[in-house]
């Protein structure tokens, strides 16, 4: 088996491994903390009394810990920093062609998985321990959390324009565009569109299957490339989601919580760029991107004609659980077409 290969599977293993042995700990933690929100909401932009009350399971929101996020992005970091100490404590042939921790390729998606967690893992506590608005979610406190991914991207898009010198992006069947500095601000708008769609997070084990293969195929993309560092990073991420899955099929153990979905989908734009990949992102998180334009169609019609909804509730997989689908059948459906537009989305760049 070429080293490469095995450059990739074997991170991707021992990181499920270990999400696997950390997450007793830390389930006892989140448990024995009750780290779970305290008051359950009661009240949404969009979804009327009896829809809300088919769809929102009050009582496992106010048992269930919301914060399953840091299996992954822990699992990950364990993965990165073992394989680097072993790398450096054991200099050998094997060892150094292991080690996928590098400044050119996976320094700045690893930082940025890391940074966006933290800042989701404290809007996780906020819900938590917070009253009022906080437990609400308020709009106020919903455009704190845009800023704070609009000041992400900003940072990680000059990084781009000036380190890298990215000005290009690539149209598949076309050729490359340059947007000269227009790429910052493109950089963000990806940015904030991809971690609109963290309203994903709203049934047991759906992002985590859902983002598994996107990653999954990022990692491909990225071998296709020539990228094996970033490819083994992707293949990490998606073991360690896995790991999380393990827990997450219903019922759950944990949910994901922000801590997991905005690192995972702001991490993803990050890798969307670093494989001048950007435009073919729309195929492969087709579920992401169809649950985004689900609640802005449905936040439109209801504002501008007359609170008509065009969904009985959005996101778009909670309008499904509303006339009748069980949620294991969403849940399972949703990750058959995102396997299938993952493969597409692979194919479009092979052949682009």
């Amino acid at each position: 088996m070429p080293i490469d290969v095995i450059k990739v599977i074997v991170p991707s293993i021992l990181t499920f491994f270990l999400g696997i042995l950390i997450t007793p700990f830390f389930t006892n933690f989140f448990y024995k903390y009750k780290m779970w929100k305290k008051n359950p909401r009661t009240e949404t932009g969009d979804i009327t009394t009896d829809d809300f009350a088919k769809i929102h399971n009050t009582k496992g929101e106010l048992s269930t810990p919301r914060v399953g996020g840091v299996i992954i992005w822990v699992s990950v970091l364990l993965a990165v920093a073992l394989i680097y100490l072993l790398h450096i404590i054991l200099p050998t042939d094997l060892t150094s062609k292991l080690n996928f921790f590098s400044r050119s390729q996976t320094l700045i998606p690893l930082a940025t998985l890391i940074f966006a967690s933290l800042i989701g893992l404290i809007d996780d506590m906020l819900q938590i321990i917070g009253k009022g608005s906080y437990a609400r979610d308020s709009i106020v406190y919903r455009r704190i959390k845009v800023a704070s991914i609009v000041l992400i991207g900003l940072l990680i898009g000059c990084w781009f324009y000036f380190k890298l010198g990215a000005t290009m992006i690539h149209v598949p069947f076309w050729y490359d565009i340059d947007l000269g500095v227009m790429f910052i601000p493109f950089f963000i708008i990806i940015m904030l569109s991809v971690f609109s769609s963290s309203v994903i997070d709203g049934m047991d084990g759906l992002s985590g299957g859902v983002l598994a293969t996107i990653f999954t195929a990022y990692s491909v993309i990225a071998f296709v490339h020539h990228q094996i560092d970033i490819s083994a990073f992707c293949a990490v991420v998606a073991g360690g989601i896995l790991a999380f899955l393990w827990f997450n099929i219903p019922p759950a153990r944990f949910y994901m919580g922000e801590t997991g979905v905005l690192g995972l989908t702001v991490t993803l734009s990050v890798i969307a760029f670093l494989t001048n990949s950007v435009l073919v992102l729309p195929i492969i998180a087709f579920p992401l991107v169809i649950t985004s334009v689900s609640v802005i169609i449905q936040m439109i019609s209801y504002k501008y004609f007359g609170h008509r909804r065009v969904f009985k509730v959005a996101p778009l997989h909670h309008h499904f659980e509303v006339i009748g689908w069980s949620r294991e059948k969403v849940v399972m459906r949703y990750w058959i077409i995102s396997i299938v537009f993952a493969i597409i989305g692979v194919i479009v760049v092979l052949v682009s």
